[in-house]
């Protein structure tokens, strides 16, 4: 076929078909004024494959760039013939509108794929468009009330709020309570302003969002599942994770915290230090001046072991323990014990020493 040059013919159609067996991102178009509307007179299945012209932010070679696939059935496109007898379409770009109806599967120009009922039966109603009465644009670019995207429904229901952070008993004079605030997840700050908030939407409900709507510039990216991160109006970043989140990382991990940080768990804790056993793998814990090492179990025990190297305290002041029940030490080598000042010792029972030898003042 040779290319007709400026002698296009120009078409506006339907896409009723992509699923192109070649993987090249063509689709099947009926176009009007062309291609009749009765299904049984030309099948969907007849129609010329059309190719697809992608930006030049694609390179349409060898995978990089985009994939070519996105267009749905269902959608309204235009484009040209590059051939004189109209069998070589080349989409050029897409046109939303404002669905007056919903599609008819049996029909031709309507995404020939069906919606399921209850019983997972086939409606005759096509899948695209989904709404009827409103623009193909999509809501979250939109923002009209009367009309929310379910997604932001769902997250204002869904928000997190009162979270307890550790609250740390006073215990007589040596240990101090601790201040504590329970914290929420940041309100929503979606308030985007048609036509500033760019949107993208997968089928399946995958979603970005650029919004540059003055004074509520946001980035948002949610997966289906409710799993996300959104950049606030504030420079504040809010993930969520719906399931389990793993981390990892084949070298160093460094955070430089400047403000507080809060963890509040409802399973377990765990943290595994040198696993390979290399030497100087220390787990080093620093607090600044002015500051106190709080530790509390509500309802357990502080159990410390070291299976093979010393247990050392090396306290610059006091040393206060306070025992609430029998207080009980096991010594299987020697105990030595040496205080510079005065020793006194007051028992309101009895004391009892027991030895091969007792010594005193030797």
């Amino acid at each position: 076929m040779a290319f007709l040059g400026n002698n296009f013919h120009w078409f506006v159609g339907v896409v009723e078909d992509r699923m192109d067996p070649q993987y090249t991102g063509r689709l099947r178009v009926r176009c009007l004024g062309i291609h009749t509307g009765d299904k049984l007179a030309l099948p969907t299945a007849d129609l010329p494959w059309a190719s697809v012209i992608l930006p030049t932010t694609s390179a349409g070679i060898s995978g990089l760039g985009q994939s070519p696939s996105f267009i749905v059935e269902g959608a309204w496109v235009w484009g040209y013939f590059r051939d004189e007898i109209k069998q070589e379409p080349i989409v050029v770009g897409t046109l939303p509108g404002r669905p007056a109806e919903l599609g008819n599967t049996e029909l031709g120009f309507y995404d020939p794929n069906s919606r399921l009922d209850e019983n997972k039966e086939p409606t005759g109603v096509s899948v695209y468009p989904r709404e009827m009465d409103e623009p193909d644009t999509n809501r979250l670019a939109v923002n009209n009330a009367d009309k929310e995207h379910s997604t932001f429904t769902l997250r204002k229901k869904e928000r997190t709020t009162n979270i307890p952070t550790a609250d740390f008993d006073e215990v007589g004079s040596n240990i101090k309570a601790s201040d504590t605030d329970n914290w929420n997840e940041p309100e929503i700050t979606y308030k985007a302003v048609y036509p500033y908030n760019h949107v993208f939407e997968s089928e399946s409900g995958h979603i970005k969002e650029f919004d540059d709507t003055e004074l509520n510039e946001r980035i948002h990216e949610r997966h289906k599942s409710g799993t996300s991160y959104e950049m606030l109006p504030n420079g504040d970043l809010v993930t969520l994770v719906k399931n389990s989140n793993y981390l990892i990382t084949s070298s160093d991990n460094k955070a430089f915290i400047q403000g507080d940080s809060d963890i509040t768990i409802n399973g377990r804790h765990k943290i595994y230090i040198n696993k390979n056993g290399d030497e100087d793998n220390n787990y080093d814990i620093q607090v600044g001046p002015n500051a106190n090492v709080n530790i509390q179990v509500d309802n357990g025990n502080i159990n410390m072991v070291t299976k093979t190297g010393q247990f050392n305290f090396d306290v610059g002041s006091d040393f206060n323990v306070n025992v609430g029940g029998n207080y009980n030490l096991n010594v299987q080598g020697n105990e030595s014990k040496v205080v510079e000042g005065t020793t006194t010792h007051n028992t309101t029972g009895s004391t009892t020493i027991r030895g091969r030898t007792i010594d005193l003042n030797p």
